[in-house]
């Protein structure tokens, strides 16, 4: 399985990647849009929106089954993916690419936290027995 070495990672699978501008853009993981298959919604929170790390701000839900997605810090929405809402079945084209919504960071800090590709491989790895 894939898992690029340029994001983070959080145990409840999304990845997180850092931007030039110090905001950061959010999407779930490959592993996670494996799991529940062909998407068939996608609800992203709303532009200006705090959110607290942890806290739930996103639905993804496909044909199996709902899965909550939650912040991986704690920060304010500055975009979101709007493609997705007519589109979400580009998140199981490139999970990736599919980001769902971005995040002004309340505190940086809160990125070292996040696991790196081979510790969120070590967590996939646990998952599996």
């Amino acid at each position: 399985m894939d898992i690029p070495t340029n994001l983070k990672y959080t145990k409840s699978h999304e990845w997180v990647r850092l931007e030039d501008d110090g905001s950061v853009t959010i999407g779930i993981t490959q592993h996670a849009q494996e799991l529940l298959g062909d998407m068939v919604f996608a609800e992203i929170p709303q532009v200006g929106r705090k959110l607290k790390q942890r806290e739930e701000c996103a639905v993804v839900e496909s044909v199996k089954a709902a899965a909550d997605v939650y912040a991986p810090i704690s920060g304010e929405v500055t975009a979101v993916n709007s493609e997705l809402q007519s589109a979400p079945e580009k998140i199981n084209q490139d999970a990736y690419a599919a980001w769902l919504f971005k995040l002004k960071p309340s505190n940086t800090a809160d990125l070292d936290g996040l696991l790196d590709a081979a510790g969120y491989q070590k967590v996939l790895e646990s998952e599996a027995h």
